[in-house]
């Protein structure tokens, strides 16, 4: 009975974990890694296992640095169930389709390159049909049901308050007499976010696997996030720019459109013409309004007042690549918001060359941005940016708004650790390093609690509770 730290073990990208028990093996995730070429690259090595001789994957919600690897592991032998919430199998339907579209088209590119040179080409890491393939393995459950899914393995999902669909995971594991619980957190939000609600609270575990991405600060007020948002609009507005936001097309789109609804008038919205680029948003947000039984109050009682969310008068759904391009047409007076939210590739590269060397244009970052991602580069203020292979000079003013994340900050972590009656043994991971150790460093001068940092190819003994490797 052990845990092996594959992936999101000293990063917040690649979340997969290996567990075996009773002579079964499950993995918690199998996620992309995102950021730099470095990460990209290493998608393709090899698995630290035999996909065959995986029996199940339990995982913990869409977005792709915790599920874009599915379609390859599939594609190098799985043939077993992939446990998850209902709504993530929805998402995981347009993610994993998108993921492997934009692979495929990224490869087209590079092997014209190669050709040119006299190289043979490459295969792209996986293609639409793999990620087809992938959907006939899903199995849907609903949060706060135990469904045994092997002998000796248990698993129950409760809501993660991240995305639609994201699940903090209880597994049980029985082998022989010995009995333990594992609690993983996959990824959870804030409290207190618009849409979703909050995280939910676990009474005891044997050990918790838990997420780390801003364990190093705290996030701005809500109200102050409100009104930050605010001012950035006007100050484009007055300005005569556009305003380009980067968004994961899962989340983070639906909170900014659920956001522009909610404060029209007090936003003068009105003014703009408001662009949801990016096909996979769109799909993603009918997705959001087909489960409302998760919303929260606020968008529950906001979803019985109107017919369609969000209420905008002025939004453009442009799901054609001749829609996108036509948005370059405007010079001032457009809201777009596309992907990736890293600005890594997707549409929203397109627009920021178009707008990133304009000193009216604004760009309101509105998510984490992880090292070696474009998005970073602008986050940490670089005067010159390299897109599609040239250089252009940033001109445009970058706003980075900390307190939409979809990521608890360090104040809701340690409440949520916080809330167990007994003591169990805290894993630290999906976190940079400098947020991990910072979060170790609260959880023993707050809760009292020494936490372990996780390392890759490290295992953890469940019987003895020993770390070992």
């Amino acid at each position: 009975m052990e845990i092996e730290f594959y992936g999101a073990a000293g990063e917040v990208t690649g979340s997969c974990h290996i567990i075996r028990n009773a002579g079964k093996t499950i993995l918690l995730d199998c996620g992309m890694l995102q950021g730099g070429r470095n990460g990209e690259e290493r998608n393709s090595d090899d698995f630290p296992f035999r996909p065959e001789l995986i029996d199940a994957v339990v995982l913990s919600h869409a977005h792709i640095d915790h599920s874009g690897r599915l379609p390859l592991l599939v594609k190098r032998g799985f043939t077993g169930p992939i446990y998850t919430h209902n709504a993530t199998i929805d998402l995981c339907e347009i993610m994993l389709r998108d993921s492997a579209f934009l692979g495929e088209r990224e490869t087209d590119y590079i092997n014209r390159r190669r050709a040119r040179k006299g190289q043979d080409p490459l295969e792209p890491l996986y293609t639409q049909q793999d990620a087809a393939n992938t959907m006939s393995h899903f199995r849907g459950l609903r949060y706060a049901v135990r469904k045994e899914i092997l002998p000796g393995i248990s698993i129950r999902l409760n809501d993660a308050g991240h995305i639609m669909g994201s699940a903090i995971v209880e597994l049980w594991l029985q082998e022989g007499d010995l009995l333990r619980k594992i609690v993983f957190t996959g990824d959870f939000g804030q409290c207190d976010k618009p849409i979703l609600n909050d995280p939910v609270t676990i009474d005891e575990a044997d050990v918790v696997l838990m997420e780390t991405t801003y364990g190093d600060r705290l996030h701005r007020d809500p109200e102050q996030t409100i009104e930050e948002i605010g001012e950035v609009i006007q100050t484009a507005n007055r300005e005569k720019g556009n305003l380009l936001i980067p968004a994961f097309a899962v989340g983070r789109s639906q909170e900014v459109l659920y956001l522009f609804g909610k404060h029209y008038s007090e936003w003068d919205m009105d003014a703009w013409h408001v662009f949801l680029d990016s096909p996979m948003a769109i799909e993603a947000s009918h997705i959001y309004w087909d489960y409302a039984h998760l919303y929260d109050e606020e968008a529950t009682r906001l979803r019985k007042q109107i017919h369609e969310m969000p209420r905008l008068h002025n939004l453009h759904l442009t799901r054609k690549v001749e829609e996108s391009m036509a948005i370059n047409r405007f010079k001032s007076g457009a809201v777009i918001i596309a992907g990736s939210g890293m600005c890594t590739g997707g549409r929203i590269v397109h627009h920021l060359k178009y707008n990133i060397s304009r000193e009216h244009c604004h760009i309101m970052i509105v998510g984490y941005q992880a090292y070696g991602t474009l998005g970073r580069r602008l986050v940490n203020g670089e005067e010159t940016v390299k897109i599609h292979g040239d250089f252009y000079p940033v001109r445009a003013m970058v706003h980075t708004i900390g307190g939409l994340s979809a990521h608890a900050d360090q104040k809701d972590l340690l409440n949520w650790a916080g809330a167990f009656t007994n003591s169990p043994k805290f894993i630290l991971v999906h976190g940079e390093p400098e947020s991990a150790s910072a979060f170790r460093a609260a959880m023993k001068r707050v809760n009292h609690t020494d936490a372990h940092i996780a390392v890759t190819a490290e295992v953890l003994d469940l019987a003895s509770m020993q770390f070992n490797g």
